[in-house]
């Protein structure tokens, strides 16, 4: 059998593209679906369905067993993390209710993925790739709790690669800039009503704009992002972490980012944000 592969998020956007990839690659895919999506792209795919909600205990248990027995004897190769959300606003006005979701998601539920299929994992000296960003890297205005869940994941991740170093799992962080998926289509949708008359209306309109543009039109397509994680699935030995973005003026500002002080950081981010 070929190396079976666990992809969360995989109705649409990277965790699709990546599935349609895998499977034209040979690997066996099963593919997270959260309960009411449209699941018809992904079946079209030819990934084994798995309903799954990363935030539910009693999903994870459900979606493992359902894993297993169409195993038999054979464990469990790969685990993607891909699934995500987004949430919005000033830190000062956040519904603090939507950032525990970003948290429930994008890293307690990458936690929960992985305590539920890293023992077969183990078993099969497989390999695990944790979907981050670049706002892990470059905290972007408005967007705190995204940003705070990436780096988490990318903590998370080192933790996770130096407690498995012993058993053969390796650990690789997939760092993104912004890609043309229905993540951040979605922030068109988010109401911004609450903010209306706060000293952040303006900035976090420019934001917004940008972030839909970006996410619709500008962004890298999934696909480039799917074939970063076919390589950190296939590599003999992979770099701890990829980062993927399309243009190379992009790549050298964040290659710089490290050596620059944070002042320095901030005022560059003001001007684009608050036009200072």
């Amino acid at each position: 059998m070929a190396h079976p592969v666990f992809v969360t998020g995989a109705t649409s956007g990277i965790g699709l593209e990546l599935s349609r990839l895998l499977i034209r690659e040979g690997f066996t895919v099963f593919g997270g679906a959260l309960p009411g999506e449209d699941t018809s792209a992904l079946e079209q795919s030819g990934a084994e369905l798995i309903p799954l909600d990363v935030t539910d205990a009693d999903s994870l248990l459900t979606a493992r067993a359902e894993v297993a027995k169409q195993l038999g004897d054979s464990p469990l190769w790969g685990l993607v993390n891909c699934a995500g959300v987004v949430d919005a606003g000033p830190i000062e006005l956040l519904d603090v209710k939507g950032a525990r979701l970003v948290f429930a998601v994008n890293v307690l539920g990458v936690l929960a993925m992985t305590q539920t299929f890293l023992p077969s994992i183990r078993a099969a000296k497989g390999r695990i790739v944790n979907l981050s960003s670049l706002s892990g890297l470059l905290a972007v205005p408005f967007l705190g709790p995204y940003n705070a869940s990436k780096a988490a994941i990318e903590s998370l991740s080192d933790t996770l690669r130096r407690e498995l170093h012993p058993f053969g799992v390796d650990v690789v962080v997939i760092q993104p800039g912004v890609t043309r998926t229905p993540l951040w289509r979605k922030a068109d949708e988010i109401d911004a009503s609450p903010y209306r008359g706060s000293p952040y209306e303006a900035a976090l309109a420019k934001v917004q704009r940008k972030a839909v543009k970006k996410g619709t039109k500008g962004g890298m397509p999934p696909t480039q992002v799917a074939e970063a994680i076919l390589g950190a699935l296939t590599a003999e030995k992979p770099p701890t972490r990829i980062r993927v973005q399309r243009k190379r003026s992009a790549r050298l500002r964040y290659s710089l980012l490290p050596f620059l002080p944070d002042r320095v950081i901030d005022r560059m981010v003001a001007k684009r944000i608050w036009g200072e």
